[in-house]
């Protein structure tokens, strides 16, 4: 069992509703809409069903047991069908250039540098030649940055509230270009919000696999 298995039943990690990012991505995609999706780190499921229901492939990976029951719940009761795999993200168990698109999104930054590194490097790796990813990650500036336990630089360690052992790593654009050298950006957006008082932010990285 995982700390996400704790987690995510709760109701603010398992909404219903595709993050926006994710349904701009979707609709820049090529108008067949017959790409090769996977999901890293997919959580409760709510993109998986959406790019299902858009007429996507879609594969979600997720090192959560009850992350992916939660899936299959949905896809089940919307008579939907995808494919669902256990997983760690930076170790990928497909053959390389399954997948046409990535998505990631609140995850990859819940691990240190190298297993960031890692990731990417696998992402890379299951893209097709040309395959577009979007990925998320926290920024500096968001409002839990440096709270908790300093494990290495601009990486921490909740001490407390619902994410309380989870590894938080955060990050700038600088960074983020140094992260995805070996692919092409497209963009780096910068998304904040205040919810609850909370001020947060996030960079999108929409990059294409060279």
């Amino acid at each position: 069992m995982t700390e996400w298995d704790r987690i995510l039943p709760k109701r603010t990690y398992s909404p219903e509703e595709p993050d926006e990012t994710v349904v701009n991505f979707a609709g820049s995609l090529r108008c067949n809409k017959k790409e090769v999706t996977l999901d890293l780190a997919c959580g409760a499921g709510r993109h998986v069903v959406y790019m299902t229901q858009h007429g996507f492939t879609v594969t979600g990976a997720d090192i959560s047991r009850m992350g992916l029951k939660m899936t299959r719940k949905k896809l089940r009761e919307l008579e939907l069908t995808a494919t669902l795999v256990r997983s760690v993200m930076k170790s990928l168990p497909f053959s390389d250039s399954s997948f046409d698109t990535v998505i990631c999104t609140r995850a990859i930054h819940h691990q240190r540098l190298r297993g960031i590194q890692q990731t990417l490097s696998e992402i890379r790796r299951v893209l097709r030649k040309d395959g577009a990813v979007l990925i998320d990650f926290l920024s500096k500036r968001t409002y839990s940055y440096a709270k908790g336990v300093e494990i290495e630089k601009e990486t921490f360690i909740e001490t407390e509230g619902h994410e309380k052992g989870i590894i938080h790593h955060y990050t700038d654009r600088d960074e983020l270009q140094r992260l995805f050298k070996d692919f092409r950006i497209i963009s780096i957006d910068l998304y904040e919000t205040e919810v609850e008082g909370r001020f947060r932010s996030r960079f999108t990285v929409q990059a294409i696999r060279c």
